[in-house]
């Protein structure tokens, strides 16, 4: 036999080996899974192609490797979708591959987002059952029993303790496995998500901001370590150490619209309204991009997320037209997918209530309506409190006391609801808002004392608790609304106090500083005046605004 006939034989050979070896897979493939809807498609990537870089050592076929890497660049991202699509690709491809069912199940668990559904939950149990039998290594077998633990039994254990078990999993793999970058960075994730919202010490996000700093000199490029290093910093005290990062993070996945809006959370913290603004705007664009390759009917609640806090920070820098043009787009918003989330249900209601609140528009706010869409509100009862909060602080302000107490009522019917499903954080905060709207309603009803009272402790729960990650922050802060009825009772020193209060963790907002300029004024502390009317004229910038009190600001300054 010829050389080239020797060549060309081998050539042919290998194929036939290499298509054997495929079929051999496939026919290991676990016919149950032909009974999961899983989700396959084409990956879709907006903005490019970009979603960092990480590196995972499995005992997957090395052809799935990329693809691999791709579905967990995409789900530290939070492209949960897109995530699943790419690891179903591997299974597929690969089906004794153990960590890609891993993968899939991850996808579903959302961590810092809503919880799975029951279809969500009985997938993962499958996907997971059908892992446990193929061959796998120690590590491997860890990670499985790590997101294992919070699928199993979810019938009869509820999610926060079934997150809980999570962690204690993956804080194993990351003790055992210290090279294990990704052990590191789910650990963290998993530190963030079952943190104590009432922890003033900021235990886990400390310690897990520590572990993601360790990592980040070294994998500037790794999507996951510098997210989570915005959620973990996501508070006031934290905040200023996640900038650098936040404006970094953008950068590394620019195919992620999540990605594009992250950022704005520290910039929201700080007080940077035009970063905000920028990140929230190419979210926006990202997400209606991703809806358009899809083909999704509707809109996806990714875009109507980084509207909530475009609104919030246009409304910062006094910006009531583009605030206001953001809310008349939403409310053609009827369709969002996926249906019924709480990332939809907040800025439904939070969007509409801000631009009437921040405004003080207390008949608007008094008359405001629930978005007309396919939400379901029953089931969002701690959403579904913020437009009742609203109408009860703008009834309270007209005077019209019977509308205020019958809000009231609503309130505390809300608040049981969430007693009743053990949600007591968010009944917490239904709480904050009883105490506020009942104080306005006392305050304005001729019992200012009891209204005072009430109002500090209303600010008092509310700075002893953190924000949800879905919300830019409080509709109004408590401590904003306390300096307000301070300034009313002609207590000009007590509310300076309360508004820098505020700005100590609310920078740059634009009530406060309004707030302590006049307060200044009443105490004619014209240099503090003076500061504060600037620093409102510096935050409006080129805006072209119409609030009154900016117009106020310009007169004192005589520009």
């Amino acid at each position: 036999m010829k050389f080239y006939q020797i060549k060309h034989f081998t050539f042919w050979l290998l194929i036939v080996l290499a298509f054997l070896g495929c079929q051999n897979k496939k026919s290991k493939s676990n016919p149950e899974l032909l009974s999961i809807d899983l989700l396959r498609g084409d990956i879709i990537l907006c903005g490019g192609d970009q979603f960092g870089e990480v590196s995972f050592a499995s005992s997957c076929d090395l052809s799935v490797r990329e693809t691999f890497e791709l579905a967990l660049s995409l789900m530290h991202s939070f492209e949960y979708d897109e995530a699943e699509k790419a690891f179903v690709q591997v299974i597929d491809a690969d089906p004794e591959c153990a960590m890609a069912y891993w993968g899939v199940a991850m996808s579903m668990y959302h961590s810092l987002w809503f919880e799975p559904n029951r279809q969500e939950l009985e997938k993962g149990s499958r996907l997971i059952s059908i892992a446990q039998d193929l061959t796998k290594s120690d590590k491997e077998q860890m990670y499985l029993d790590a997101i294992g633990v919070f699928y199993k039994d979810w019938q009869e254990i509820d999610h926060a303790e079934r997150g809980l078990m999570y962690e204690k999993k993956m804080e194993e793999i990351y003790q055992k496995y210290e090279d294990d970058t990704e052990a590191a960075v789910f650990y963290s994730l998993a530190l963030n998500s079952t943190a104590d919202p009432a922890d003033e010490n900021l235990t886990n996000q400390r310690k897990a901001g520590k572990i993601l700093e360790s990592l980040f000199a070294e994998q500037p490029n790794h999507p996951g370590i510098a997210h989570y290093i915005i959620h973990n910093y996501d508070n006031p005290v934290l905040a200023p150490k996640a900038l650098p990062t936040a404006r970094r993070y953008a950068k590394i996945a620019p195919a992620s619209s999540h990605a594009q809006h992250m950022p704005s959370h520290i910039f929201t913290r700080l007080g940077l309204w035009e970063e905000s603004i920028e990140s929230n705007i190419n979210s926006a664009n990202s997400a209606q991009c991703y809806v358009e390759s899809a083909g999704i009917e509707g809109y996806w609640f990714q875009e109507v997320h980084a509207i909530d806090y475009l609104v919030y920070a246009y409304l910062q820098q006094g910006d009531n037209t583009k605030a206001n043009d953001q809310y008349q787009y939403v409310k053609t918003m009827y369709d969002v997918n996926p249906a019924n989330i709480p990332a939809v249900a907040y800025p439904f209601a939070a969007i509409p209530a801000r631009i009437a609140l921040e405004n003080k528009n207390w008949s608007e706010a008094a008359q405001l309506k629930l978005h007309d869409s396919s939400i379901e509100w029953e089931q969002f009862p701690w959403q579904k409190a913020i437009f009742h909060f609203a109408k009860a602080l703008g009834a309270a302000h007209i005077n019209d006391f019977d509308a205020a107490e019958e809000e009231i009522k609503t309130l505390q019917k809300l608040r049981q609801n969430l007693l009743d499903v053990d949600d007591v954080y968010s009944a917490n905060q239904v709480m904050i808002q009883i105490k506020a709207a009942q104080a306005w309603m006392k305050f304005e009803n001729s019992n200012r004392e009891e209204g005072l009272a009430l109002m500090k402790e209303a600010s008092t729960m509310e700075n002893n608790t953190s924000k949800h990650p879905v919300t830019p922050g409080e509709v109004l802060p408590a401590e904003e609304l306390l300096g307000d009825m301070l300034l009313a009772m002609n207590n000009p020193s007590e509310a300076l106090q309360a508004y820098e209060k505020v700005l100590q963790t609310h920078p740059n907002r634009f009530n406060s500083i309004y707030g302590a300029a006049v307060s200044a004024t009443k105490l004619s502390e014209n240099e503090k005046t003076s500061n504060y009317f600037k620093e409102l004229v510096r935050l409006v910038g080129t805006v072209d605004s119409d609030r009154k009190e900016l117009k106020e600001a310009k007169e004192f300054l005589n520009i």
